[in-house]
């Protein structure tokens, strides 16, 4: 068997776009012919105006737009610094003096005197006034006999003092005058050399000890003190009993001149 040739189909629509396409054609071949008869009619009157004729204005070229130029920003500028007004012009003293008269000064109030008060007499109080002030002179004589007094006092002191000295000074000297004789210097002693002795007594002058309390460096020397001094017993009293000591320091030397003073 053999296969029957494919039939052509017809889409659909395609015969209405012919119609379409051939009505349009015809159409349009009318239309300008029509329009071509009409232009080519000559009317057969024809009426005609003079008008003088105008000249036109000349066409103006009508120019593109102007492009807008693009301008740099201006750089800002710095304030102006406002100039100094000048100082308005000085009016005239004498203007000034017309214009601005002093003013009188306010005349002082006269014062009134006031009425004299005569002070008032109040005895109590001129008697305590009178009191107080002999009170204040009284305080002031104690004052002045109190000095006095201690100036007296400081005197009789001082002279007590030196009296006391002379009568303690006389005493030792009479003491070691005593002793003194009573020493018997060695024959080997040379130069002046001191001992110092410590000495215990009784009030009744009886010689109770005897100690050495720096030598002379010469023991023989130191030895004939100390039996002058146990053989001078008993020791001469004071005169003041006040003056007496029970311990004496006695210093010897063989220079009698230096005795008491060397060292």
């Amino acid at each position: 068997m053999t296969e029957a040739p494919p039939q052509r189909v017809t889409p659909p629509g395609k015969r209405l776009s012919i119609i379409l396409a051939v009505l349009v054609h015809v159409a349009l071949i009318a239309f300008l012919v029509y329009g071509i008869r009409w232009q080519t009619q000559i009317q057969d009157v024809v009426e005609v105006d003079l008008v003088r004729q105008v000249s036109a204005p000349p066409p103006v070229k009508e120019e593109p737009p102007p492009v807008p130029k693009v301008e740099p920003k201006p750089e800002p500028k710095p304030d102006p610094k406002p100039e100094p007004k000048p100082p308005p012009p000085k009016k005239p003293d004498i203007a000034l003096k017309e214009k601005e008269k002093p003013k009188p000064p306010p005349k002082p109030e006269p014062v009134k005197p006031r009425p004299e008060t005569k002070p008032k007499f109040d005895p109590v109080k001129d008697v305590l006034a009178k009191e107080e002030k002999d009170r204040a002179m009284a305080r002031m004589i104690a004052d002045e006999e109190r000095k006095l007094k201690q100036q007296k006092d400081a005197a009789a002191a001082t002279q007590a003092d030196t009296a006391r000295s002379k009568a303690l000074a006389g005493y030792s000297e009479r003491i070691r005058a005593k002793i003194r004789g009573n020493i018997v210097l060695p024959a080997d002693i040379k130069g002046n050399p001191s001992a110092l002795f410590k000495v215990v007594q009784l009030p009744s002058g009886e010689i109770m000890a005897v100690q050495l309390t720096r030598s002379s460096g010469h023991a023989g020397y130191d030895a004939a003190v100390e039996r002058a001094i146990l053989k001078s017993s008993p020791l001469p009293k004071p005169d003041d009993p006040s003056l007496f000591a029970r311990e004496l320091s006695l210093t010897f030397c063989p220079d009698p001149r230096e005795d008491g003073r060397c060292t």
